[in-house]
Parts: C-alpha cells; structure tokens; sequence
C-alpha cells in the first residue's frame, strides 16, 4: 500500500473516529447535565412528577412549546420551609426542574453536535472517494472502500435523528395541573 493511500486511509478514519468520539462525548455530557440538575430527586412516569429527598412532589407547572420543555415546581409555603431549602434552592417560589420532552438528539444542542459529527462523516467520504479515485491498486481500493462504506453507514445512521425534528412530532398531552401556553 503507497503511503498516499495510507494518508487518505488514515485521515479518513481519523474524521470517522472525531465524528463518533463527538457524538458520544456530546451525549454523556447532556445525560451528566440532566443528572447534576436533578441530582437527589426521582422521576415517576407514570404520575408525572418529581419527588425531592424529603418527600414532597414537585408537580408539572408550566409547558414552553417553543423549546419543548416541562417545568416541574414544588409548593413555595412548603419548600420555604424546608430544612435542606439553603442547599437545595434560593428561590422563594419553590424548587423547578425542567424537563426537556424531546430525546438528546432533538434538543437544540443535540441538533448542532449531530449536524458536526455529520460534517465530519461527509468530510471522510470526501476524503476516501479522493483517495479511491487516485489509488487504484487491489488492497488500496478495498481499504478505502471499506472506510467509504463505514462512511456512509455512519452518515446513515447520524441523518436519522437529525432529519427526525420535534416539529414533525404529534403535540403532547398535558398532564394534571400543567398550563399550556400558546405556542408564540
């Protein structure tokens, strides 16, 4: 194999490597975010609610339709008096967790990184077919083609969810006690 093919194989790859190391870097430090944020409460998805570490029920309050978020609060008169208040919140209406509806693909965030990793892909492909059209040997033509398919299954896979957008998504259904806001 010429050290060109090398080059090309390599830096292919590389792009490949960048794309999904991006993905999953992007995708843990969303899922670390949303556990830091609720970090001592726990989720029941079947009531819809939030219970924090003494007990009490943080309750669906708001919906942004805009940014596809629920805005869970707690009462104020009993977070006011709570005694873990001062490490939990410094808000006066209650303690609020936000909820995103949307899987980490859609969010906004999501949406960026994944358009990154598959300019990445697109990148590589780019790369290999160059590599494809200037080498022409067996073993040369068959690495790169193999890295070329890995390409375009990766490109596949990324342009999944990033065409799947959450305005195609049917509305929510509203739980007990949330205010729907018109969308604006």
């Amino acid at each position: 194999m010429s050290a060109e093919a090398l080059m090309f194989a390599g830096y292919g790859a590389f792009l490949l490597a960048a794309a999904a190391l991006l993905e999953w870097l992007s995708a843990h430090t969303h899922r670390r975010s949303l556990r830091y944020r609720t970090a001592g409460f726990t989720y029941d998805e079947q009531l819809d609610h939030w219970s924090c570490p003494e007990g009490q029920h943080l309750w669906p309050h708001d919906f942004d339709h805009e940014r596809r978020l629920v805005r869970y609060r707690a009462k104020a008169h009993i977070c006011n008096g709570c005694p873990r208040k001062e490490a939990c919140t410094d808000s006066d209406t209650g303690r609020e967790i936000t909820r995103p509806l949307d899987p980490w693909p859609h969010s906004e965030a999501g949406r960026f990184h994944r358009g990154l990793s598959l300019m990445l892909v697109a990148l590589a492909a780019v790369v290999l077919a160059v590599g494809i059209v200037r080498n022409h040997s067996a073993g040369e033509l068959a690495a790169l083609l193999a890295l070329l398919l890995a390409a375009a299954a990766t490109g596949r896979w990324l342009v999944r969810d990033f065409i799947a957008h959450p305005a195609n998504f049917p509305a929510p259904t509203p739980s007990t006690g949330v205010r729907l806001r018109p969308p604006r």
